[in-house]
């Protein structure tokens, strides 16, 4: 089997990577870096070297880029079990006086890129009738919290997007889920004074993407929320 995953080179994104490669998935991922893609593609040949990993550079900000993505894709894979909307990106700010083109950039990451890749590979999954996408939301999509205006606004609009696509694809046997995380360490903590333990692990994120995936085929985790123990920073 195999699975796509947008953002897979750092933070949730390669924790999921990780944990499907463990189970002998095949992928097929991007990142805006290249040499973060081939520092994964060497890590994972040493590590999981029966795994084919594919990668490509793509800026998923630009629509023509995830098009790429997903005609590379489809020379990769005869078709797609799984499809994971995981990148984005957070510039923080309130609506007054942010930058203009703040909001634009990341509906344009964190919500546009979703919606076209999606478009672009799930008319496979209804016609095999199965199939599953996992869009990577945030706690930010159900309430806003101070400079966090415009993300907060793309992640409302990316669960919005998961609920729409969850009732189309329903009657295909085609799973949707949202995933809610909240405090994550990732990459873009570095540099932060923040304790370990006020913030979740990537890795348990990708263990729950796997479990809810492994579910029966009756059964389909529709939204669930991740927070850290002690509770959002």
């Amino acid at each position: 089997m195999n699975i796509v995953i947008t953002g897979a080179t750092k933070g949730i994104g390669r924790a999921i990577a990780e944990k499907f490669a463990q189970n002998g998935f095949d992928l097929a991922v991007c990142a805006r870096n290249s040499d973060d893609l081939d520092k994964m593609k060497s890590d994972f040949k040493e590590q999981y070297p029966d795994v084919k990993l594919h990668t490509k550079v793509c800026d998923v900000s630009k629509k023509e880029n995830v098009l790429d993505f997903a005609s590379f894709i489809k020379e990769v894979f005869n078709s797609v079990d799984i499809l994971v909307n995981n990148a984005g990106v957070f510039i923080p700010g309130n609506v007054i006086d942010e930058a203009s083109e703040n909001l634009d950039l990341m509906m344009k990451t964190n919500l546009y890129s979703a919606y076209n890749l999606t478009r672009a590979l799930v008319g496979e999954m209804i016609e095999k009738k199965q199939g599953h996408v996992f869009n990577i939301c945030s706690i930010a999509s159900t309430f806003a919290y101070p400079n966090g205006s415009s993300y907060s606004i793309s992640k409302f609009a990316l669960l919005g997007f998961s609920k729409v696509l969850r009732a189309e694809l329903l009657e295909h046997n085609v799973r949707v889920t949202a995933i809610l995380p909240g405090a994550t360490y990732s990459a873009s903590w570095e540099g932060f004074d923040v304790p370990q333990d006020r913030l979740s692990k990537a890795s348990d994120v990708g263990e729950m993407v796997y479990a809810v995936f492994a579910l029966s085929k009756n059964t389909v985790v529709e939204e669930i929320v991740m927070r850290p123990q002690l509770g959002d920073l």
